[in-house]
């Protein structure tokens, strides 16, 4: 989680960057992103000399790479990049690679507050988690996904732990897939393995597995559950007292199961993307009450609005109190909250964002390839570009980071201006 209590809220534009005088400098830019504070916005470059860099507020940071992509700025503010240096790729911090250097490396990750940078790597023909620059020591023949613990000092990833021949099916469903934890794999193969997911204090993790052709469970710390069932999504940990929830098919629909046993008595079309309140008493869930229509539901009661193409994983306000989320209906797409959706709809919208008291919901929308704010339901603003709207601790501000015309702005407004009639 992003720790905003130190940075500037005192409201005003600050201009940062000129994107006019970035392109007239360099044959091509890629990947603009903008820091969580605001106050840097960094981007790869091309050189004359057809090198790639890192370039922050019109800055060149010193390293120089063959390839260099997927810019990413970590909650405290460290800005990654995935770089490729002599033929062998790695990952760069604030323009400086690492040491380690890999076949490959993608997919960063970072911990809840941003200390902790991982990520998937693959070196002699083996795959593992490379994490602050220091791999596994045990490779696997293959990986597909991995989790960081909270704090970043574990990490868990879906490996395959058997080599297959060409066409073994039969070697396939004896089981070939696996979950390493901090490069050690479960005892137990399945044949396959998807979604690890730790629990709040890192010493449990839990994912889907496939333990016979058409039957699926959820397995924790590799003991699987004691049923299985005709399908399951990724399981989530419950964030105090640790009890692990998926949703599974089970008898023809869709319920939302605890460690086994059934949670919720409602049966649905569909069930996915569970979401805890921050202190576990609430959870919701993205729910199909019958086909073609989509809506949440709270503690196992749907909203009493569905929507007919899509609805996104619920967020709760920070008390708990409320629920927003992303739907699309008739092609386009708003937020609605609490089941109300906004009037303004668009081609597209960002996860919703509650202020600290719950009230005030902004999300980041585009309609027209014109970027805009919603708030409570109005829409604000009109930009080049524009990241995710981020409320100040007291909720009295927000911060906003956009680029109007062919600047770089950081922008802090008050609320009210923003959500004001």
């Amino acid at each position: 989680m992003t720790d905003s209590g130190n940075w500037d809220w005192q409201e005003g534009k600050k201009v940062l960057a000129d994107l006019a005088q970035l392109r007239g400098a360099y044959p091509l830019l890629d990947e603009f992103t903008a820091s969580p504070d605001g106050e840097k916005l960094a981007t790869a470059v091309k050189t004359e000399d057809d090198e790639r860099a890192v370039c922050v507020n019109g800055e060149i940071l010193p390293g120089r790479f063959e390839l260099c992509w997927h810019l990413r700025y970590t909650p405290l503010g460290r800005l990654t990049a995935l770089v490729r240096v002599d033929d062998e790729w790695t990952l760069a911090l604030d323009g400086q690679p690492l040491e380690e250097r890999f076949e490959y490396a993608w997919n960063p990750k970072f911990s809840a507050d941003g200390a902790v940078v991982a990520f998937a790597c693959k070196r002699d023909n083996l795959y593992g988690v490379s994490i602050e620059g220091k791999s596994w020591e045990q490779g696997f023949v293959g990986i597909r996904d991995f989790c960081l613990s909270r704090d970043g000092g574990r990490a868990a990833a879906t490996v395959q732990v058997v080599a297959l021949a060409e066409a073994d099916v039969s070697g396939f469903f004896a089981g070939v897939w696996s979950l390493a934890v901090d490069g050690a794999a479960w005892d137990r193969k399945f044949i396959n393995v998807w979604n690890p997911v730790f629990n709040s204090s890192g010493g449990s993790v839990a994912a889907e597995v496939r333990t016979e052709n058409t039957e699926y469970t959820i397995a924790v710390d590799g003991l699987p559950w004691p049923s299985t069932y005709g399908a399951v999504w990724p399981p989530a940990f419950h964030p105090a007292n640790g009890a692990a929830v998926a949703p599974v098919r089970h008898e023809g629909a869709w319920m939302l199961f605890k460690d086994g046993a059934p949670l919720w008595k409602d049966r649905y079309n569909q069930l996915w993307l569970q979401r805890f309140s921050a202190d576990g008493s609430r959870l919701a869930a993205v729910v199909s009450p019958e086909f073609g229509e989509w809506t949440i539901a709270v503690d196992d009661k749907p909203w009493n609005r569905s929507f007919s193409e899509m609805v996104l994983a619920p967020v709760f306000s920070p008390d708990g109190g409320r629920v927003a989320a992303a739907v699309k209906e008739n092609g386009r797409w708003t937020v609605a909250v609490d089941g109300l959706p906004a009037d303004e709809s668009f081609d597209q919208i960002w996860d919703p964002v509650f202020s600290p008291c719950g009230k005030h919901v902004l999300a980041k929308a585009q309609l027209g390839g014109r970027y805009l704010v919603l708030a409570d339901g109005r829409v604000r603003g009109d930009y080049n570009m524009l990241w995710e709207p981020v409320f100040s601790p007291d909720g009295k501000s927000v911060l906003l980071r956009c680029v109007e015309g062919e600047k770089y702005c950081r922008h802090v407004v008050p609320v009210g201006e923003l959500v004001g009639g």
